[in-house]
């Protein structure tokens, strides 16, 4: 009995290895990929035909890490994987986005793609693998695609470029970039940097095009093997009607080409004007004819205007709403916006308009992850919303979107980078999009920089953040600044770039058409520089620098470290003498353990006296003055004992006073002349040698009694 096949290629001195036929075979396809000890299932099913009505590729790309992966039970009440995290939701949206594009664009059968993390050895990222499984399980099945395609993760360590480097060289490397792309072309990229150069990203994405060239003819050859991947389905899921087709663009072309050349700034009038457009085309038909061709015509109509709107563009170099494609749209900036906050920004570039505020907070404020790969505290976030009124629409909240948490993901990976390293607070950006067209998450990154800056965190530079299009067609290109949304929808590419006045901190790009040659690339990539100094410049208009000054509403933090065997006597039996602190204080104290052997205090105050005290009472348990063989001292009696009594020499300190040592005078009973806590003035007289307890005496520094024998006779 056959019970797979199973392929291996070498990428970046790794083994892949792909076995399909041996699970999942009630699937159209299904792949287990290995590296390593981490592996993945891949599953991918069609739907026989299109439902009525679909023109659009209804595609789910869905991951879940299994908790028994990496020999852990989940989290939470159930103790089941539940909805999925932040995490899984990019995972996801990297393979959509590379994906998407490479289905026929006359395919509308339902196409749903599952991806599992099965294993996971701790040293390989499975997220470096999904692409390669989920383009595999279609290539091993009979689903009709324009693949196949591949993703790779990049790396940096020391100015060599590593591919798919292991979770330890991630932690050295100073790029994180994840790329996808076919045998001809790369069709989407993001990642993070440590501002690095245009042509180090150029450099980058041909270093990682050669692998993904490998790792996608290795897919072919596997579903060469394959005796059901081969031939792809036959499908009919458009029906279309050329009368009325050339009836529309006869009608409509000139009209809408009227419309692109007009240069209108407002959205809503330019959509009043096509739709004028479109109800003309719907009125040079009969009542009798519109209910059977009224679904062509929307159809052709777009077609239309995206011809019309891409030939003025090409042709006229006229873009929508009039400006030159390297111009960038009229901006205004406020910071200090919103009272009581610890930081606010309103950030407005042309129609787009975001109002974001910065919360600062101690340790305990930090967010904690717990997933099957990752298990720690993240003290950045960044939260981004986009609600239906941005866009002048009235919708259903659904709770936060796919979407929602991508583009809150690329502002936090751009501003990343510049938050200073050890800085004692955690931070919360929270980006409301008021108003859209455009580049939002671009303006969510403006904004963070603002408010950050206005809340007094020393960022090491501002970044800004542009999104640039591209239009082509017979021959002619253009690249385009800061793009509309009507001119993201209508284009061939949205690329987001983001960085400092030094280099790039984030990008994330897709494309929609095959083909983008180096050339446009480096003129795309030069272009959004051009465009992220001329905001940068805006930004620093509006605030030159961060604030030397905290908001007096923001919570004061001091963080220093303690010897690690200090810990325990910080926090006290059971956490009491730390719970004493805080309530007496009226602060917030955490202590962790660091890599380096050390403690990590942390304490939060409103309140400067409350603050300095919290910090004298810790450091005077962790950093106790060293008690002096033969000096005095006053302290109280802790504890009194048939032998004698222990006192306090210093905080956290004691030597016990023996009986004999209390007084001259022969003492019976110790509870007779003291009791618990009495002050007593004593000497440090020694340390006992087996117990190493201080030896005090209290006789010493009292006046000698004169003996009887030494007094005179009468």
């Amino acid at each position: 009995m056959n019970i797979g096949t199973r392929k291996s290629i070498i990428t970046g001195g790794k083994e892949i290895s792909v076995e399909t036929g041996k699970l999942a075979k009630q699937a159209d396809g299904s792949v287990v990929v290995r590296m390593g000890d981490t592996m993945l299932l891949a599953t991918v099913v069609a739907a026989p035909e299109a439902k009525e009505g679909v023109d659009f590729l209804p595609l789910t790309v869905d991951y879940r890490e299994k908790y028994a992966a990496a020999g852990r039970f989940p989290g939470g009440f159930f103790r089941r994987e539940a909805r999925p995290s932040e995490t899984e939701i990019l995972v996801m949206r990297l393979v959509d986005r590379a994906l998407r594009p490479l289905f026929p664009d006359d395919y509308h059968a339902e196409v749903q793609l599952m991806i599992q993390l099965l294993a996971y050895d701790g040293v390989n990222n499975p997220d470096a693998l999904c692409g390669l499984a989920a383009s595999a399980a279609i290539a091993v099945s009979d689903i009709p695609f324009n693949g196949p395609m591949s993703e790779v993760r990049l790396g940096r360590i020391d100015g060599q470029w590593i591919i798919n480097p292991t979770m330890a060289e991630m932690k050295l490397s100073d790029v994180d970039m994840m790329i996808a792309g076919t045998i001809k072309d790369i069709n989407m990229l993001e990642g993070e940097f440590q501002e690095i150069s245009e042509a180090e990203m150029v450099e980058a994405i041909k270093i990682a095009h050669a692998a993904i060239i490998e790792q996608c003819q290795f897919q072919l050859d596997l579903g060469a093997m394959i005796p059901t991947a081969n031939p792809k389905r036959v499908y009919s899921h458009e029906s279309h009607n050329e009368e009325v087709k050339a009836k529309v663009y006869e009608l409509a072309m000139e009209k809408c080409k009227d419309v692109a050349r007009m240069g209108l700034a407002n959205k809503a009038k330019r959509t009043e004007l096509f739709d004028a457009i479109k109800a003309e085309v719907k009125a040079s038909f009969s009542e009798e004819e519109l209910p059977a061709v009224s679904g062509f015509i929307s159809t052709y109509f777009s077609q239309v205007k995206k011809k019309a709107v891409r030939w003025v563009m090409l042709h006229e170099t006229k873009r929508l709403d009039g400006r030159n494609f390297d111009e960038i749209r009229p901006i205004w900036a406020e910071v200090d916006y919103l009272p009581m906050v610890h930081g606010s920004a309103v950030f407005t570039r042309g129609e787009t308009q975001s109002l974001t505020t910065l919360t600062l907070g101690g340790k305990m404020d930090e967010q904690m992850i717990d997933g099957a790969t990752f298990q720690g505290t993240e003290k950045f976030l960044l939260h981004y919303n986009f609600p239906p009124f941005s866009t002048g629409e009235a919708k259903p909240l659904r709770g936060t979107s796919r979407r929602e948490v991508g583009h809150g993901n690329l502002a936090l990976r751009a501003l990343k980078p510049v938050i200073p390293a050890g800085y004692a607070y955690s931070i919360r950006l929270v980006s409301d999009i008021l108003e859209s067209n455009g580049s939002s998450s671009m303006a969510t990154v403006c904004a963070g920089t603002l408010a950050l800056m206005d809340g007094g965190v020393p960022i090491t530079a501002p970044v800004s953040g542009i999104a640039m299009g591209l239009v082509a067609d017979d021959g002619k290109f253009a690249v385009l600044s800061d793009i509309l949304g009507d001119e993201d929808h209508l284009g061939d590419m949205d690329f987001k770039v983001t960085g400092t006045a030094k280099g790039i901190t984030a990008c994330q790009m897709d494309i929609k058409v095959d083909g983008l040659p180096y050339e446009v690339l480096m003129q795309a990539l030069n272009q959004a520089r051009a465009g992220r100094l001329h905001i940068l410049g805006k930004i620093t208009e509006t605030i030159a620098a961060p604030n030397t000054e905290m908001k007096p509403q923001t919570p004061r933090i001091e963080a220093f470290n303690v010897p690690n065997d200090m810990i325990g006597a910080i926090i006290g039996p059971g956490g009491k003498i730390i719970q004493a602190m805080q309530k007496e204080t009226k602060t917030t104290i955490t202590i962790e353990e660091l890599e380096n052997g050390e403690g990590r205090v942390q304490i939060m105050s409103n309140n400067g006296d409350d603050m300095n005290e919290a910090v004298r009472r810790i450091k005077q348990i962790a950093f106790p003055p060293q008690v002096e063989e033969g000096a005095e001292y006053e302290g109280k009696v802790k504890s009194v004992k048939d032998f004698g009594c222990f006192v306090e020499i210093l905080s956290g300190t004691d030597g016990l006073i023996h009986i004999s040592e209390f007084s001259w005078e022969k003492v019976a009973k110790m509870e007779d002349v003291c009791k618990e806590g009495d002050v007593l003035k004593f000497k440090v007289v020694g340390k006992d040698p087996k117990t190493k307890k201080w030896k005090l005496s209290r006789r010493v520094l009292l006046p000698r009694p004169e003996r009887k024998e030494d007094t005179p006779q009468a």
